[in-house]
């Protein structure tokens, strides 16, 4: 039914979507790039494999709690880490640093835990994958159907939250004005932690089908940071649909670029695929540095027509 290669495309395209949505989100409350994202789905596909190796259930029960640990990860580095600094003044460079502390903290962590259940439940933890436990439609895995689907659940879902929610609304509000929002009476502080859980929620629930399709190991978050960063600025790092668009075009351009160029000059290209996310970015920076929702696109029509 469909080409293995436009499989893994969808699947990875739908994953990183949900990534650079949930990287974008919190860049627009403090500002900063948050070097600790790719890990937050680590967690959860820690959790996916504890549910199906030593409990025997299926890994999509993990879509869950995987939301609810990545959403936890996100909220301690918010309220633990940098609101602390944020109070004091903290620069720029500070934050970014200190997320990239909490990422190794977090590495760490994962590593520890991936040992730990090698040695007590024999499970192997390291380049692994999940696939003999997906279910099969129309002979297709079931993971290319549900990951798409999910990824575009998360981004109505977010629209509906933030355009017809008081919450929401007030959360927008809090995002884009936190001084004026303060004094209408909106908890700033409030809206900023629900958006860093919400953020981390949705790492937490890409970590949760990423085993189901990829190889897995603790160190994956690190490998796939370039590709949620550039999916976020190509998309727009104001814009949280401008960053769902850039997921989808940054993960179908990696894995179509890299699979007809093997095909073309020989599969040594393969483990140059990180270019390609790298490429689009640097182009972006350049040429669009607002992203594709900051181009005046109605003018270029206009102009076109």
């Amino acid at each position: 039914m469909f080409p293995p290669i436009l499989r893994d495309a969808v699947v990875f395209a739908s994953i990183l979507s949900m990534l650079s949505t949930g990287l974008t989100l919190t860049y627009m409350t403090t500002k900063v790039p948050n070097f600790a994202h790719g890990d937050f789905a680590v967690i959860s596909i820690y959790v996916s494999l504890i549910l199906a190796e030593i409990l025997g259930l299926n890994p999509y029960l993990g879509i869950l709690p995987g939301f609810l640990v990545g959403g936890l990860a996100a909220l301690i580095l918010y309220l633990l880490i940098l609101k602390p600094l944020l109070d004091r003044g903290a620069s720029y460079v500070i934050l970014m640093i200190a997320t990239i502390a909490y990422d190794m903290i977090l590495i760490s962590a994962i590593n520890i835990l991936a040992d730990y259940l090698t040695g007590v439940y024999k499970v192997v933890t390291r380049l692994f994958i999940l696939k003999s436990y997906d279910f099969q439609v129309f002979d297709q895995p079931g993971i290319v159907f549900i990951a798409p689907l999910i990824a575009m659940a998360m981004v109505v879902s977010l629209y509906l939250f933030l355009n017809k929610t008081k919450f929401g609304i007030a959360m927008r509000a809090a995002i884009e004005n936190p001084s004026l929002a303060g004094v209408v009476g909106i908890n700033v502080n409030l809206t900023y932690a629900v958006s860093w859980f919400i953020s981390g929620g949705l790492a937490g629930i890409a970590g949760s089908l990423m085993p189901l399709w990829l190889m897995c190991n603790p160190d994956l978050g690190m490998r796939l940071i370039v590709s949620i960063f550039a999916a976020s600025i190509v998309g727009g790092l104001t814009n949280i649909y401008g960053a769902f668009i850039g997921g989808l075009l940054i993960g179908f351009a990696e894995v179509l670029g890299t699979g007809y160029l093997s095909i073309l000059v020989g599969s040594w290209v393969i483990p140059y695929r990180p270019i390609i996310p790298l490429v689009m970015m640097s182009l972006t920076l350049l040429f669009a540095p607002r992203g594709l929702t900051g181009i005046a696109w109605r003018e270029i029509f206009k102009r076109g027509g």
